[in-house]
């Protein structure tokens, strides 16, 4: 069958006294950061509100966003699209550094004409505005107003999405909605499921648009989600979905169903063709909303249209077939029942089976497991505290296949964190992943396999029946037909686990109620009567009726049943007798008993009483209620019974069975046949004048002496009523003065919040006006820095990056997300290697510091590197600037390269004239221009050449060109490039005023380093 949603059972109808009670427990689970705070706390504040407060907050739709990683561009896109006037709230939930003002707010509202603003404690959700999440805190919601409360923490796992969720699902209800847009992890998975429960709608992010796509992933893997869409597209189809809702959606959608009388049923034969399962026997109103959820998702206006869509699109059958199975569960649900059931309960079923004996759970309806196995670990738990050997065998049934071959893997995501405590899941969990994998021991006591609990065959033999949150979704005579079921497939003393908001009904003669909050019935010794039986699954059906005995062992069923009477009977009693319970119901019959006893009249009844015949029923009546409440035998003898006619004596005795345990609490009653002391020899006559009177007379005394029991019985009862009304009513006069003195505390504190409002609102105002200065500061300060085109780094006293300006890039690599980094973890472009060093002495001596760096590319920057103090002269870190001095440093340093060249020159005169006036032969010093920079005495001598005619000219123009040989010229040219020399070389010339001369010319490079 179907399973059951993820629903937080809240007493809606609880009185005050319990709704201050509910709050308080609440508070307290808060405070010690439980996700099932969020829940209660969200619970507590819908019981204390006030039902207008109620009926507006469901007036209004609010829709819930969550991300993470990469949301604020996904938050971009959506709200560029979404238009500011239709009449929605928005409220934003993210994975916020808590040390961190968020700017969010300044970011958002740049770009939607609705309201942005932070969310405070209480804030009532008003229509076209927009509230986000504080940091450090999360966030539920309650009759429309938005509560923050401490973070809450799962093992170190912080879930804000599905806190979230979770009350928007309880809050809204069908009117629930809920966007996961980008981010890492699981977060908003469980929250997608509680709004799906409740018949809300969902809209996740298409994984190829996210920036980050865990949470859209993890989303859309429960098969849930309604919409998957880019941010951009979403808008459109949100605003077509709420104009399309109601409110009323199971009245619309019942009158729609009214519009067309056949549509309904057609589409039952349509899902019965396709999938081979029957909805018929769901709740009328609980089909009628989810088919309605499939036409909003299809914009179909009227049911006919949507049977025709139905029948067009065989795919469809398959999206309604999921829609009216939605899973959605947890581990754990309602921990405290699981609680009752492991500590309490279970030890005493275990405690009475035979030592290395077997333990049989079912658990229909278990959809993808986490109850499964949330009960396997409960179990497990038992069995190691008992130590007796046992063995269990559980049983997970579904008739959703992709749901059973989910909970066979046994791997859920990482915020089942929430739900399961640290010991269980660090003992019966493994990482796998970014999830979680059920281990191999509870694994291998679990099978699964589909099932429909309505056409196939239960299973039998068992200990303990799970049926939570099933049966709320079946019609009342298909739960009429299941109890008789769950009575078969237990054992004697077996136990009944039904959800919270699950109740027996009119079954208590076959199940008694162990704890009545949390639901756990013990299975009473009743025989199942034939019309009860007659609706089972066949197989069940022909097991019980065609060999009861054979089909069951002596352990179970009503086989055991008979087997012990008749053992029983034959050991003490021979006469007819029959078996009844307290209430008179015949459970079984030995013997022929139609003397005593015969069918009344009407619809077929079992009771003892109403079947026995004249003048047995007021004695069989007083006997059974005496047995009954005196806890002893009671025998009647003499009793004059008419059967055909004819009068009989005989003695009746109703024994109170002790023995065996499984028939302990039932009555015996046996009729013993015997003859009149006094024959009776009267005369018609006789008859007719004193017979008939005397006879009469007995009547009426036996009568009445029934009905004297009979209302002492009643006046003992109604005493015991009284006095447990005169208990309510004080514990009501008790609760009244309390809730009074409440309501003044209240009042109190309604005034002091009032003041207290008034005077968060002057600070608001104030603070806002600051905010606004600082940011206006902040702008001039960027202008100013950015315009001086300086770079400058702010680092604190960790030495990690606070901020930087644009130009800082030159530098350094730094960027955007670098900020809280070390400066040491960033790459320098700089030719400076004692950065961080200067940094450190800065910073420890307080004393500045000043110095020409080079970067890579060759630019000069100057360097300071100061002390950060605050406005009061606090040390903060440290502030580096860099200040570009390129230019001037290539002024000074063609400056200083012109001086060395001057200097270099002189030195080389020096030199060469040096070694001119040592040599004894003619030499010549040049240049690398072939200029002569000096010249020995001896050429002056035999050149007879004025040295004003020889120093700074070229060798080809001294002697009037004499110097200017082609050979020679081209042996000079070579000699600089090349590094080559050359020696000897011979030249014969006329030289004015000097006549023919023949020369050796020698010539060699001098290497110098400037």
């Amino acid at each position: 069958m179907g399973r059951g949603s993820g629903k937080w059972h809240s007493a809606r109808g609880a009185d005050m006294a319990s709704a201050k009670k509910a709050k308080r427990t609440s508070n307290a689970r808060a405070n010690t950061a439980t996700t099932h705070s969020a829940q209660t706390t969200a619970s507590s504040a819908r019981q204390s509100a006030v039902p207008a407060a109620a009926a507006g907050a469901r007036s209004l739709t609010v829709v819930g966003m969550g991300a993470s990683a990469g949301g604020l561009e996904a938050f971009e896109q959506f709200f560029k699209q979404m238009p500011g006037d239709r009449g929605m709230a928005f409220v934003i939930v993210q994975h916020l550094d808590p040390t961190r003002t968020s700017l969010m707010p300044e970011l958002l509202q740049r770009l939607t004409a609705m309201k942005v603003v932070q969310a405070k404690n209480r804030t009532r959700a008003q229509p076209n505005c927009v509230y986000l999440i504080p940091p450090d805190k999360d966030m539920v919601i309650a009759n429309g107003a938005l509560r923050l409360i401490p973070p809450v923490m799962s093992h170190g796992v912080h879930l804000p999405i599905d806190v979230f969720f979770r009350s928007l699902a309880e809050d809204q209800r069908e009117r629930a909605i809920g966007i996961i847009l980008s981010g890492n992890g699981t977060d908003g998975t469980l929250g997608v499921k509680a709004i799906k429960g409740e018949l809300g709608m969902v809209m996740v992010q298409d994984v190829n648009s996210a920036k980050y796509n865990g949470m859209p992933s993890s989303a859309i893997d429960t098969g849930l989600v309604d919409y998957v869409l880019t941010p951009d597209k979403m808008p459109a189809q949100l605003v077509n979905y709420v104009r399309r809702s109601t409110t009323g959606s199971g009245t619309r959608a019942a009158s729609m169903v009214g519009r067309a009388p056949d549509a309904l049923h057609k589409i039952f034969q349509i899902l019965r063709t396709q999938t081979g399962h029957d909805f018929s026997l769901y709740k009328r109103n609980t089909i009628c909303r989810r088919i309605e959820r499939r036409m909003h998702v299809h914009q179909i206006e009227d049911a006919s249209t949507y049977l025709r869509f139905l029948q067009q699109n065989p795919q469809e059958a398959g999206a309604l077939f999921k829609e009216l199975l939605i899973g959605v569960t947890n581990f754990f649900r309602d921990p405290e029942a699981f609680k009752a059931l492991g500590r309490k309960w279970l030890p005493k079923l275990l405690a009475a089976k035979p030592r290395e004996s077997t333990v049989r759970v079912w658990i229909p309806g278990c959809s993808t497991g986490e109850e499964v196995y949330s009960t396997a670990i409960v179990l497990r738990e038992c069995l190691d505290q008992l130590k007796g050997g046992y063995q269990a065998q559980i049983f997970g049934t579904d008739i959703d296949e992709r749901a059973i071959e989910t909970a066979r893997l046994g791997i859920y995501p990482g915020n089942i964190a929430a739900d399961v405590s640290a010991q269980r899941l660090k003992r019966f969990f493994f990482k796998d992943g970014d999830g979680y994998r059920i281990r191999k021991e509870i694994r291998e006591m679990v099978i699964f396999a589909p099932q429909n609990i309505i056409k196939d065959p239960p299973f039998v033999k068992l200990d303990l029946l799970c049926c939570r949150n099933l049966l709320i979704y079946l019609d009342p005579g298909l739960q009429k037909k299941l109890f008789p079921l769950f009575h078969y497939a237990l054992k004697p003393g077996g136990l009944l686990f039904l959800g919270s908001s699950e109740s027996i009904g009119g079954f208590q003669d076959y199940f008694a109620a162990l704890d009545k909050k949390w639901k756990i019935y013990r299975r009473k010794e009743t025989v199942v009567t034939a019309p009860a039986l007659a609706d089972l699954p066949p197989l069940a059906a022909a097991r019980t009726t065609g060999n009861v005995a054979a089909a069951e062992t002596k352990k179970g069923g009503p086989g055991a049943l008979a087997d012990l009477v008749t053992r029983l009977l034959l050991s003490e009693y021979s006469p007819a007798s029959v078996v009844v319970n307290e209430k008179g119901d015949i459970l079984y019959v030995h013997g022929r008993t139609g003397k005593y006893l015969e069918p009344a009249a009407g619809q077929a009844n079992l009771n003892v009483v109403e079947m026995a015949r004249e003048g047995l029923k007021f004695e069989l009546s007083a006997a059974i209620r005496k047995a009954h409440s005196q806890d002893k035998d009671v025998r009647l003898t003499g009793l004059r019974v008419q059967a055909n006619g004819r009068s009989q004596v005989l003695n009746l005795t109703v024994k109170r069975l002790q023995q065996p345990e499984n028939l302990r609490g039932l009555l015996l009653v046996v009729f013993e046949e015997t003859e009149p002391t006094q024959p009776v020899k009267a005369t018609k006559a006789r008859r007719a004048t004193r017979g008939q009177p005397r006879h009469r007379a007995a009547e009426l005394e036996k009568e009445l002496q029934y009905t004297k029991e009979h209302l002492q019985t009643t006046i003992e009862e109604l005493e015991t009523s009284n006095e447990e009304l005169k208990s309510t009513n004080e514990e009501l006069q008790s609760t009244n003065e309390e809730l009074q003195s409440t309501n003044e505390e209240l009042e109190t504190s309604k005034e002091e919040m009032h003041s207290l409002n008034e005077e968060l609102v002057t600070v608001n105002t104030e603070l806002q006006s600051k905010v606004e200065q600082l940011t206006q500061a902040q702008g001039d300060m960027k202008n100013l820095l950015d315009s001086t085109r300086i770079a400058t780094i702010f680092l604190d006293n960790n030495l990690c990056v606070k901020r930087f300006t644009a130009e800082a890039n030159r530098v350094t690599n730094l960027i955007p997300s670098d900020v809280g980094r070390p400066i040491g973890h960033i790459v320098s472009n700089l030719k400076h290697e004692t950065l961080l060093q200067d940094v450190e002495q800065v910073l420890d001596t307080l004393v500045f510091k000043e110095v020409k760096v080079q970067s890579r590319d060759g630019r000069w920057f100057l360097m300071r590197i100061m002390p950060y103090r605050t406005i009061e002269n606090v040390i903060d870190g440290v502030v580096i600037t860099f200040v570009d001095i390129d230019d001037f440093q290539q002024q000074i340093l063609t400056v200083e390269h012109a001086h060395r060249t001057r200097a270099v020159a002189e030195a080389l005169y020096q030199f060469a004239t040096g070694v001119a006036q040592t040599a004894r032969e003619p030499l010549l010093v040049l240049d690398a221009e072939l200029r002569v920079i000096a010249a020995s005495g001896s050429f002056y001598e035999t050149f007879r050449i004025d040295d004003s005619a020889v120093e700074g000219f070229l060798i080809y123009e001294l002697n009037a060109g004499a110097w200017s040989i082609p050979r020679l010229r081209e042996l000079l040219e070579n000699i600089i490039p090349k590094n080559s020399h050359f020696e000897d070389f011979e030249v014969e010339y006329d030289f004015s005023g000097l006549g023919r001369k023949r020369l050796l010319l020698s010539a060699r490079r001098i290497s110098y380093d400037i």
